[in-house]
């Protein structure tokens, strides 16, 4: 099957409304609730100023405007707008930042797809290592 990008948004989680748990999507998606839990999209996410996320994100391309305390993991490409604020690693080939931005963890953006897919793999490795906890 060949399925193109959809450019019209096809889910969203509207403002006041919570979700506790991990959440997948399919397709375009924008977010102006909160959420306890990791989302995953399979197209582009929007995530409004209103928006709460507390757990990891990953989209084809993300742009934040609310608060994501996680990780954010968006191959494409990554736009911080002014209101967001992220409390976690970001992980894009392309990174936008708006002046104002709260922006506190480590980033990779490189656009050579070989050069990224090497830092990530670096960086996960790093990750584990130092997330882990050795007994002696």
């Amino acid at each position: 099957m060949n399925f193109q990008d959809d450019i019209s948004i096809n889910n969203i989680l509207g403002s006041g409304s919570t979700i506790k748990g991990d959440l997948s999507i399919r397709g375009f998606a924008k977010i102006d609730g909160c959420i306890n839990g990791n989302l995953e999209v399979t197209g582009n996410l929007i995530i409004g100023k209103d928006a709460k996320i507390n757990g990891n994100v990953s989209a084809k391309s993300i742009t934040v405007g609310g608060i994501i305390k996680g990780n954010v993991i968006a191959p494409e490409s990554v736009h911080l707008l002014s209101s967001c604020v992220v409390l976690g690693d970001v992980q894009t080939k392309r990174i936008q930042a708006d002046e104002n931005v709260v922006f506190h963890g480590h980033c990779i953006s490189i656009s050579n797809s070989d050069e990224y897919e090497k830092a990530v793999s670096k960086w996960n490795n790093i990750s584990s290592v130092s997330s882990s906890t050795f007994r002696i």
